[in-house]
């Protein structure tokens, strides 16, 4: 039985890992205790004697506990931002290529993607590798999310009983266009330019709608049908595929809320089309993502343990 370390397990992404885990009965699960959970040398021990360990920290935390598994031989798989572009690190989005897919089944380092960047890797970089889309386009990327992506204090001042009365409308963020996931959405599809990014905030627990908005010039004389080819071609599993999640002309950013599995799709005409990936912020695009990419790692079926 593998034994497995959550390093970082207060944090929304950790607990959900935990709580996810330990429904299992192949796995050996543990965290440290309350007292020792801060502790370098008490998180090398707990690192060194693990088969895998997720690092569920802020960026230096993981950094940090990166370089105390030096030696140890044990797999890691960071869910921070720390690793997503970081040479030795495979990243871990086994269904983008069959490339992908085995950096994951052969890696010891492998950093888990993030919840936006996500499903705006996982709609463009198909269309940059088949050659569709100009690498150049200048792309803008909106996306939509449920508050638990902001993590425990966002969650409280949302699910307070006398909460602010403005956090019922959707709030736009991220507005000095530096946001932590352009690094990664630009290196992990290979666009020229990172995109113009909208991320909005929704007064809903958890799921994700991510849009990239196209225009016909931006494509290598693709048309929508082209593209929907290319993205059929590209996903068809069970844990991201191809199917239109629209219900009477309106597309539910919660669709596939406490869901693992990411389904994508294009909408409009040959002139100006918006492709659209719909997940859960915690699912495919957290901690679903990470326990995926250890099911693979271990040598196990990818779908193992998610709830597709």
């Amino acid at each position: 039985m593998k034994r497995i370390f959550i390093d970082g397990s207060a944090g929304t992404t950790g607990l959900r890992i935990q709580e996810r885990l330990n429904k299992r009965t192949d796995l050996d699960v543990f965290v440290l205790p309350e007292e020792n959970r801060k502790d370098p040398m008490c998180r090398r021990q707990a690192i060194a004697e693990s088969d895998l360990a997720f690092l569920c920290l802020p960026d230096d935390a993981a950094r940090e506990s990166a370089a105390l598994a030096e030696g140890s031989g044990t797999v890691l798989i960071d869910t921070s931002t720390a690793h997503r572009t970081q040479e030795g690190w495979a990243y871990g989005f086994p269904e983008l290529s069959e490339k992908h897919f085995q950096a994951v089944q052969s890696s010891d380092r492998i950093a888990s993607p993030g919840c936006h960047a996500s499903g705006f890797i996982a709609l463009v970089y198909p269309l940059i590798k088949s050659g569709l889309l100009k690498r150049d386009a200048a792309l803008s990327c909106f996306s939509l999310t449920g508050y638990s992506g902001g993590g425990k204090k966002m969650i409280v001042q949302y699910e307070a009983t006398d909460r602010d009365p403005l956090l019922h409308a959707p709030r736009q963020y991220g507005l000095t266009q530096i946001h932590k996931h352009l690094k990664e959405m630009t290196v992990q599809t290979g666009v020229a330019v990172p995109p113009v990014f909208c991320p909005v905030v929704g007064d809903f627990y958890s799921g994700m709608q991510v849009t990239v908005p196209l225009h016909r010039e931006q494509l290598n004389g693709a048309n929508l049908a082209d593209v929907k080819n290319a993205l059929k071609a590209a996903y068809s599993g069970s844990i991201v595929f191809y199917q239109d999640c629209a219900q009477e002309g309106f597309l539910n950013a919660c669709s596939l809320s406490n869901k693992d599995s990411m389904a994508v799709t294009v909408y409009g005409n040959d002139e100006r089309m918006i492709l659209c990936a719909t997940y859960d912020n915690l699912g495919k695009g957290a901690s679903g993502a990470a326990i995926e990419c250890m099911n693979i790692r271990l040598g196990l079926a990818p779908e193992s343990g998610l709830d597709l």
